[in-house]
């Protein structure tokens, strides 16, 4: 898969749009200016992010020798990735900005879940890089795996609200812990955390429990998840609708793991692999902005990634 010029323009126009309206203006500083402004760096970020891509180094070879005529000042590959790691704050703030604009903030509901991410293979001996994140876990997905677990909070129509991440062997219930503090919290420590729609969340019985459910309730979330056995269990018919409408959340993963190289990705610090998700969020929403403002369903890729 490719993204064609057309794509890669209309999503410039939009950064450049977000970045003069809500983003603080650069103040220059002395010595020799960037090659790139915020926009274009920002813009090369989130198409450096799908699959047909398989590392950094492949993107770049392609910017070089295909999109030069658009980013006739592209700096070296090493320079590109540390410009790309600066600017997590303002990707995470893009992809949040894009979600209000799809009106996520005013979903009925969002459904929350995690996902592992390998970092490096199970069986590699040695404390490997970003050792304070990366941790041995398991998933139903792929097993035993060394990475990071990441939670996300997403809409009915797979807009990506919110998500954090922690160590391969934490519990869903400790990552939404933090996600729902977040979001009730005035002032947020963490950006990524996003803000609530109507704070109910629909997640899977990994997220049950009383003593999570009161605590939850103290910030204003309402957290439906299946009961744990002998706890009771809902009607045939409301956990038919639960799972259908949980669905959402798997389409999510599937477009993060398999269209934008989640699952692929081997970032070597803790500021990559956060800039990396921050990316691969904000391309997700902003595509389905794209593919809304053009008539098309929100997630469909036909039109947008060749």
């Amino acid at each position: 898969m490719l993204i064609p010029e057309t794509v890669v323009i209309a999503v410039y126009a939009m950064i450049d749009d977000f970045q003069r309206t809500e983003l603080p203006p650069v103040v220059p500083k002395g010595g020799q200016q960037p090659a790139l402004s915020r926009s274009e760096v920002l813009t090369l970020a989130l198409c450096s992010q799908v699959s047909c891509f398989p590392s950094e180094r492949a993107f770049w070879r392609y910017a070089d020798a295909e999109w030069r005529h658009l980013f006739p000042r592209l700096p070296s590959r090493p320079q590109l990735n540390e410009a790309i790691r600066r600017l997590e704050p303002e990707l995470t703030a893009f992809a949040r900005a894009c979600a209000r604009q799809l009106d996520a903030l005013t979903a009925e509901y969002e459904v929350l879940d995690c996902t592992a991410v390998p970092l490096r293979t199970a069986k590699r001996r040695g404390v490997g890089t970003m050792p304070e994140v990366t941790a041995l876990g398991k998933s139903l997905r792929l097993g035993w795996f060394v990475g990071v677990r990441l939670l996300i909070a997403v809409t009915p129509t797979g807009v990506i609200t919110g998500w954090g991440i922690a160590p391969g062997n934490e519990q869903d219930r400790n990552l939404t812990d933090v996600l729902l503090a977040q979001r009730a919290a005035p002032e947020q420590t963490l950006p990524s955390a996003g803000r609530p729609a109507s704070a109910v969340y629909l997640a899977d019985a990994g997220f049950n429990g009383k003593a999570a459910r009161e605590r939850w309730a103290e910030w204003g979330a309402d957290v439906l998840a299946p009961p744990h056995q002998g706890e009771g269990r809902w009607p045939k018919a409301v956990r038919s609708l639960h799972r259908r409408k949980r669905q959402i959340v798997e389409t999510a993963f599937a477009r993060l793991h398999g269209v934008f190289r989640l699952e692929r990705d081997r970032p070597r610090s803790l500021g990559g692999l956060q800039a990396r998700i921050a990316a691969k969020v904000a391309l997700s929403n902003a595509l389905i902005r794209l593919n809304r403002d053009a008539g098309r369903p929100g997630l469909t890729l036909a039109g947008v990634v060749l």
